[in-house]
């Protein structure tokens, strides 16, 4: 603290001017002062978790919009071990040609991934619901999204583990009835698994890799979507 004297008049004054800084918690730093060095300041900001600022990231959040999803952009984040969590969205819902389907326990998911899901939701799924089942989709029951793991049995990196996959298992129709991979690929009704296997063709048609009950029992209650990746494909 810097202490000032004088006498008179003008002495008064400094003393008040004092006393108000004293009040005041005797602060003199500039407004936003907190101590710290710059350099310091910068290194922490430049630390914190910001919202993607690529072009395509942005490209993708305003095509996702027009497609009228409801969602949340995220931050970038980087958790080590080769997994991130960059350009994405934490979805709630997704437009049908006349309401919304809901979706729990999402997770985060990249904004082209999520783009990908909203048409397969709308198009394939909702859609063959009505046709086949004759009801609306209400909601799409996941098993989440990113998750910073290997494949199964391998040293390589799940495409979890970037938010470039979504794991799905089940469909509530407005009507009540929950269609599930794991009961209802064999064991449903014959419109049911039509219904299932009129979703699996469509979602091969939009996503890169698509994996169902007939490729192997880790995925008997799950269909596993993922990113498109140029020139390569999966569908089983």
């Amino acid at each position: 603290m810097i202490c000032v004297s004088g006498a008179g008049t003008m002495g008064r004054i400094a003393a008040s001017l004092l006393a108000m800084l004293v009040l005041a918690g005797c602060s003199a730093l500039p407004e936003g002062n907190d101590g710290r060095s710059g350099d310091e300041r910068r290194r922490i900001a430049s630390a914190e978790p910001r919202l993607s600022n690529a072009p395509e990231v942005r490209q993708c959040l305003s095509e996702l919009g027009l497609a009228r999803a409801s969602f949340e952009p995220l931050p970038d984040k980087y958790h080590g071990g080769g997994c991130t969590t960059l350009g994405t969205v934490r979805l709630a819902s997704l437009r049908t040609d006349e309401s919304s389907i809901g979706l729990p326990n999402i997770g985060p998911v990249t904004c082209t991934v999520a783009e990908t899901f909203a048409g397969w939701a709308r198009y394939g799924a909702d859609r063959a619901a009505r046709q086949i089942l004759g009801s609306p989709l209400r909601s799409i029951e996941t098993m989440g999204s990113y998750s910073c793991r290997t494949v199964a049995g391998t040293a390589r990196m799940s495409a979890h583990a970037t938010a470039d996959a979504i794991d799905i298992g089940a469909f509530i129709l407005e009507d009540g009835r929950r269609v599930s991979v794991l009961d209802d690929w064999h064991g449903g009704t014959l419109a049911e698994r039509e219904f299932l296997r009129v979703i699996h063709r469509s979602a091969c048609k939009r996503f890169g890799t698509v994996l169902g009950p007939d490729y192997n029992s880790a995925h008997a209650d799950h269909f596993h979507v993922e990113k498109v990746i140029e020139s390569q494909s999966y569908c089983r």
